[in-house]
């Protein structure tokens, strides 16, 4: 059953009982808002890592374009987590699968969209490309924002990880330590320099623990992706225009993306499917529809173009 979300109205939010795993109980939560008109039209759409969902611009410049719009606060993470999980926590990415099997039935058999895209950022865009490529649920398109493609940092970090999924098998609540400076949070939150609200006990700005059987979930799931999947819709993937490695809070953390490794993402986007479009917006962040008004604005205009060119056109109506 719905209810009003923390958002507010129109926003509307009902949770999703998933199966018991080794913490107990777990559930989901999906957030709706509707388009002012039914057209068929949705969108589906995943946060990342140590994330949720509050971005109230995003769905609202889809519901402008006849699209209802849900996301999907997935188990343990912003609406999701209880006090007895550890947040952010799966031992296997396909975990999530059936929090994503119950939002697409929802969306598309109860509610009667026949015209979905899926949309995912950062982590997000990994366990929902492998979910696409395992499910082909018939989406119209698929909207990666920064995906998580690849272990970002030097060799030797990438030589640890490797390191880290022996350890996840049999210690798999091992933290592995790591130094995280919070700049990235500070960069989005209003309260510390940034543009936007949200509530830091759900995204912390010096983000939650990684734990060793998390992160070998992870290198499974970037080498599934590195193998090659089979995405059968166009998919866009935005990236930043640069990487920073920051050492002390400037502006530039502002205009990069100071989380993943763009290089990376951009050699391996091309491995989810035959159609991807990549494109790459200048002086945006990590999560780009975050970005300063400038960046995002483009960021926009691209995902509107790409919609008309290659997602609204397949199903015969314009954007």
């Amino acid at each position: 059953m719905e209810e009003t979300d923390v958002l507010g109205a129109p926003y509307l939010v009902e949770t999703i009982v998933l199966k018991h795993d080794s913490e107990g109980a777990v559930e989901a939560n999906l957030i709706r808002l509707a388009a002012a008109e039914r057209t068929g039209k949705a969108v589906l759409h995943v946060h990342g890592f140590a994330d949720y969902f509050f971005h109230t611009e995003y769905a609202e410049w889809w519901t402008a374009r006849g699209y209802d719009f849900y996301a999907l606060d997935l188990r343990k993470h912003g609406r999701s987590i209880r006090d007895h999980h550890t947040p952010n926590y799966v031992e296997d990415l396909r975990e999530y699968f059936e929090e994503l099997d119950e939002a697409w039935a929802r969306i598309t058999r109860r509610d009667g969209h026949d015209h979905v895209v899926l949309s995912a950022h950062s982590t997000g865009g990994l366990t929902v490309s492998l979910w696409a490529n395992d499910r082909k649920p018939g989406a119209a398109g698929l909207v990666l924002n920064s995906p998580w493609v690849d272990m970002q940092g030097p060799f030797w970090m990438r030589v640890g990880t490797s390191v880290a999924k022996k350890l996840g098998s049999y210690q798999p609540k091992r933290v592995i330590r790591r130094s995280v400076a919070g700049f990235y949070g500070r960069s989005l939150h209003v309260d510390h320099g940034g543009e936007w609200s949200y509530n830091l006990a759900w995204k912390p700005l010096d983000s939650w623990p990684v734990y060793a059987g998390w992160l070998r979930a992870i290198r499974h799931g970037h080498a599934e992706l590195h193998a090659g999947l089979d995405i059968d819709c166009p998919v866009l993937v935005l990236t930043a225009g640069a990487t920073l490695r920051p050492a002390e809070m400037t502006d530039e953390v502002h205009t990069r993306d100071i989380v993943l490794d763009v290089g990376q993402i951009r050699r391996w986007s091309t491995s989810v499917g035959k159609h991807v479009t990549v494109i790459s917006i200048d002086d945006a962040k990590h999560d780009v529809v975050l970005s300063r008004p400038e960046p995002r604005a483009r960021a926009y205009a691209e995902l509107g173009r790409w919609l008309t060119a290659y997602v609204d056109d397949r199903a015969g109506i314009g954007s």
